[in-house]
């Protein structure tokens, strides 16, 4: 098992703190209520050593938890993978077409982004998880999705059973008024359960069908998302991408087409692309198989020249005019703004009266944005970015003499991608 290689090896010992983390406490939590209460039932339901269709019910129940664990740990020790610190392409020619990370202090290999959380540049990342505290990319891709499609299968089996034992039981002792609804119970009734099903167990079996209907419905429509990004060979982050180039196409009515590059066309070959027999995805995670009207350095041109872009369309400036400590639900900014904190990991920044902020985008109530630092932190490599609230700062108004240096220096970046 690849899972259990990675926490055997003494050097990667470390990843075992990821289970410290709020999003692997529920999710293994909810697997443990639904398994264990499953488990209990079918045996007051339907004794597996009495006859071949409880033997078989039991032994799916024990494949779906060992299934789901299985991919559920691989997904969160095998880790996305992330490219090497310091980073940078054979050819020297081709850093003018990828972006540099400051943090990592190397280049951004074609389809990898930095995670704040991670700290690292993460290969063909498609987001961070919280539920397995760690990216999902070009290693765990698959591990992650098969979780996807299994939590929601093995919750769907044993909601079934969770449904069957409590009309099994109640049945007899309780009148429902319903006349024309009759299962046949003889082959579940000739054995007596050892277990006697009291109120507290109707309760935990309640609370556990609940638990096991939720997760079917929320989990399996994110296996339905991701199964539509990886059929068109993209991940979430690309997606945004392709979308934003499309917008910036027409807003600025070039005439370019704008070919996704990773798409192979057919929908089984982009399958294949993550999903193979050797459990291990295609690729090494910085050459890509391409479109033949594309090169590898088709996307990372699109995000430099949408970058430069942002400077003019997205960034605004802004000023501070209330202190702001960076807690997640401030209070005391308005009841608004309490309840309507932006629900992402992301985080918040404080702010000072005085300070300059460069919004990027926001809500109703909140702002994103970096602060703007002095030279010294900028040379050092720092950046401060967050959520503030939105009644904390107040729009500037620009200069044109500024303005204007910032379409030029938009327009020479543009030049030189192109």
């Amino acid at each position: 098992m690849n899972f259990l290689t990675a926490l055997v090896t003494f050097e990667n010992l470390h990843e075992v703190r990821r289970l410290c983390h709020w999003g692997p406490v529920i999710a293994l939590t909810v697997i443990a209520v639904c398994s264990s209460m499953a488990i209990l039932d079918s045996i007051i339901w339907y004794w597996p050593l009495d006859t071949t269709g409880g033997s078989f019910n039991f032994i799916m129940l024990i494949n779906w938890s060992v299934l789901i664990l299985y991919n559920y740990f691989n997904a969160m020790f095998v880790g996305p993978g992330y490219i090497p610190l310091g980073w940078k392409p054979e050819k020297e020619e081709d850093t003018k077409y990828l972006q540099f990370c400051r943090m990592c202090q190397g280049y951004k290999a074609p389809r990898s982004h930095h995670c704040r959380k991670c700290n690292r540049c993460v290969m063909k990342m498609d987001h961070h998880c919280p539920w397995i505290n760690n990216c999902c990319g070009h290693q765990n891709h698959a591990y992650f999705t098969s979780f996807l499609l299994l939590a929601p299968l093995g919750c769907s089996h044993a909601a079934f059973i969770f449904i069957m034992t409590m009309y099994t039981q109640l049945y007899e002792r309780i009148s429902f008024g319903w006349s024309t609804v009759k299962i046949d119970m003889s082959a579940v009734r000739r054995f007596q359960p050892i277990m006697p099903f009291s109120v507290p167990a109707f309760a935990a079996t309640l609370f556990a069908l609940g638990l096991a209907l939720g997760t079917t419905i929320a989990v399996g429509m994110l296996f339905f998302i991701q199964m539509k990004v990886i059929l068109r060979n993209k991940t979430s982050i690309e997606a945004w991408i392709e979308e934003k180039a499309k917008d910036r196409i027409q807003y600025y009515q070039t005439g370019e087409e704008f070919i996704f590059p990773y798409d192979l066309g057919r929908r089984w070959e982009n399958f294949k692309q993550v999903f193979t027999w050797s459990g291990s995805p295609e690729g090494n995670g910085i050459q890509w198989p391409i479109h033949a009207k594309c090169h590898q350095h088709t996307l990372t041109i699109e995000q430099l020249k949408q970058k430069a872009d942002k400077r003019v369309r997205s960034q605004i400036q802004y000023r501070v005019v209330e202190d702001y400590n960076g807690a997640c639900c401030p209070l005391s900014k308005g009841l608004n703004t309490f309840f309507r904190t932006p629900c992402t990991e992301e985080p918040r920044i404080g702010l000072h009266k005085g300070e300059t902020i460069l919004a990027t985008r926001g809500t109703k109530w909140w702002m994103y944005g970096d602060k703007v630092l002095d030279d010294e932190q900028t040379k050092a490599g720092v950046r401060l970015r967050g959520w503030f609230p939105r009644r904390c700062v107040e729009k500037c108004h620009y200069d044109t003499a500024v303005t204007s240096a910032m379409t030029s220096e938009t327009s020479s970046e543009e030049k030189k991608v192109k």
